[in-house]
C-alpha cells in the first residue's frame, strides 16, 4: 500500500508531496532522526525520484494512505 507524504518546508509557499511504498513507521523514524540530529531527510518516491530536505527546515509532515485517483465522471 502506498503512503502519501506531504512535507512543509520553511520559507517555501508550497509543500512537497510524494507517494512512497515505505512503511509509515520507517518514514516517521527518518523524519524524527533528521529533525533531532539536524541532518537531512532523504526519501525516495514510488517512481524512483529522491527528495532531500534539511531537517532543520521541516515545518510539518503529514502521512496517510495514498488516495485513489478516480477516472471519469462521478454521480
Amino acid at each position: 500500500m502506498n503512503m502519501e507524504i506531504k512535507i512543509g518546508v520553511q520559507y517555501s509557499t508550497r509543500e512537497i508531496s510524494l507517494e512512497s511504498e515505505d512503511k509509515p513507521a520507517d518514514i516517521s523514524a527518518a523524519v524524527d532522526a533528521a529533525i533531532a540530529k539536524g541532518g537531512i531527510l532523504k526519501l525516495t518516491d514510488d517512481r524512483g525520484r529522491t527528495v532531500i530536505i534539511p531537517g532543520d527546515k521541516i515545518t510539518y509532515v503529514e502521512l496517510g494512505p495514498a488516495s485513489s485517483r478516480k477516472v471519469g465522471f462521478g454521480h
